[in-house]
């Protein structure tokens, strides 16, 4: 199979950020000290969650304007994929807080929208189970999607910043570009940023042909 230019991108910038991150000097900032390390792995992760979430949703969309089943596939794929991309942000973000916070769950308003946030994407998931007719779940799960998305926001961008939080830009709390967001932490979280979102893309894309093989598939077996 080609390899296109974006994958082999993808690794290099995955690769770079996994050395870099681990490697590369970092300020030293009170009380995160070497956990600084954590934002070129948690904070991407959920970019790319935010990222292919939004694409899931527009996928909805042009699915409810035009039924077409490959629309409904990048929606539910792309949501899939944002879901690993959230856990994956939950338990990085978990790892952090043991040793920021002294607990790996403080009940942040962060945290809680978060795992909401992932629960009713996972509703999502079951939902598309419960039906057999492909057209029938490919409405009701563009409907959902949609209003999944709707919840989503309120409860990651708007709820925590309207309480007390301890989460960097929420609560009050300046963000970290407040702080020594300087040019070495740069260097690793803008291609972190761009290596987890490619990635995350890749998989979708790769969950979607597996879907349009089985498809085909399924057609032969038939004819």
């Amino acid at each position: 199979m080609k390899l296109a230019w974006w994958k082999l991108l993808t690794i290099v910038l995955l690769f770079y950020t996994l050395l870099g991150g681990l490697l590369l000097d970092v300020p030293r900032l009170d009380i995160l000290n070497e956990t600084i390390r954590n934002l070129y792995f948690h904070v991407p992760m959920w970019f790319g969650m935010m990222i292919l979430l939004t694409v899931s949703v527009v996928y909805s969309i042009k699915y409810l304007r035009n039924p077409l089943e490959k629309y409904d596939q990048w929606a539910a794929e792309s949501a899939n994929t944002a879901i690993l991309f959230g856990i994956l942000g939950l338990l990085t973000g978990m790892f952090w807080a043991t040793y920021t916070w002294g607990d790996p769950w403080h009940g942040d308003p962060k945290q809680n929208g978060s795992a909401i946030a992932m629960l009713i994407y996972m509703a999502y998931g079951l939902l598309r189970g419960s039906f057999s007719d492909p057209q029938q779940r490919g409405r009701i799960s563009a409907v959902y999607n949609i209003f999944a998305f709707a919840a989503y926001i309120p409860l990651i961008w708007i709820l925590p910043r309207l309480t007390d939080s301890l989460h960097p830009g929420s609560g009050g709390n300046p963000g970290f570009n407040a702080y020594d967001l300087d040019s070495k932490l740069r260097l690793v979280f803008y291609p972190a940023v761009i290596g987890w979102t490619l990635l995350g893309v890749w998989i979708t894309s790769l969950r979607v042909r597996l879907r349009q093989l089985e498809a085909k598939k399924i057609e032969k077996s038939l004819s």
